[in-house]
């Protein structure tokens, strides 16, 4: 009984996760197909390619749980990719408060993940640890190129915020 409600709690965690890296890569295209030709763009080019990274992961972690991917991965491709080209269509601040809002929100997520983690599965948990402190880095790469200085960066924060806390609770069942 035990080890059934273990699988049952990492394939929530483990699902959200995945879906959460769909978004981050689809949020860092959507900057990209805006943002190209800007000195930013290596910037996200090396954010979305850390994401790939993560998602290249929870992709075989899913496979090596034998968990499903979020039903609503669609959903979450389209979001992350309206989300990134809306907010570069804003503009470079604006996009980069967007980076900020997510990224927190998630180095956030994955460390209590890790925590959880700790005694049951160390080797989980480090991942979650660095994929973290990425995220973070994300979050700070974005503070540097001036995204608190977006036009409305605290309620367009707040809202993005909201919207990701949201999705967490919908891919965890979903």
């Amino acid at each position: 009984m035990k080890k059934k409600k273990e699988h049952k709690e990492l394939s929530k965690m483990l699902r959200v996760d995945h879906a959460g890296e769909v978004s981050a890569r689809k949020i860092y295209d959507g900057q990209l197909l805006i943002l190209s030709g800007r000195k930013e763009a290596e910037e996200i080019k090396h954010m979305r390619d850390q994401e790939q990274h993560h998602l290249d992961k929870f992709d075989e972690l899913l496979n090596e749980y034998n968990i499903r991917p979020s039903f609503l991965t669609p959903v979450w491709n389209l979001a992350g990719l309206t989300l990134g080209a809306v907010t570069a269509l804003m503009g470079t601040k604006s996009a980069m408060a967007c980076t900020i809002a997510v990224e927190e929100v998630i180095g956030e997520h994955y460390q209590k993940q890790a925590i959880k983690l700790k005694s049951s599965n160390k080797v989980l948990s480090k991942v979650l640890n660095e994929f973290a402190d990425e995220e973070l880095e994300h979050r700070n790469i974005a503070q540097e190129n001036n995204g608190e200085e977006a036009f409305g960066y605290r309620i367009m924060k707040g809202i993005i915020q909201s919207g990701c806390r949201g999705a967490i609770k919908i891919a965890e069942k979903i």
